[in-house]
């Protein structure tokens, strides 16, 4: 089976819905295989230089897919495929 690598970043400070969007995002990479690849970036600055100006966010390999919204697990399990493909 060949590995993938992929950069997947959750944003967000410690408010409850970036809270649960970084764990959203930890149960949705462990079900692809690639939890390995989750990064949370909570800093403001860091944020706002990718482009994000509402959290939660998510980003996956250096593409902002999602900001402002809370995602199931289920649809950042599709975002994760789209890219894999």
């Amino acid at each position: 089976m060949e590995e993938i690598k992929m950069k997947i970043q959750a944003l967000g400070g410690c408010c409850k819905k970036s809270m649960q969007n970084y764990q959203n995002t930890m149960d949705a990479a462990k079900e692809c295989g690639i939890e390995e690849s989750v990064e949370q970036i909570s800093d403001t600055n860091e944020i706002l230089k990718l482009g994000v100006m509402a959290t939660p966010g998510l980003v996956i390999d250096g593409k902002v897919v999602s900001s402002g919204k809370l995602l199931s697990v289920g649809q950042i399990v599709e975002l994760i495929n789209k890219h894999k493909a």
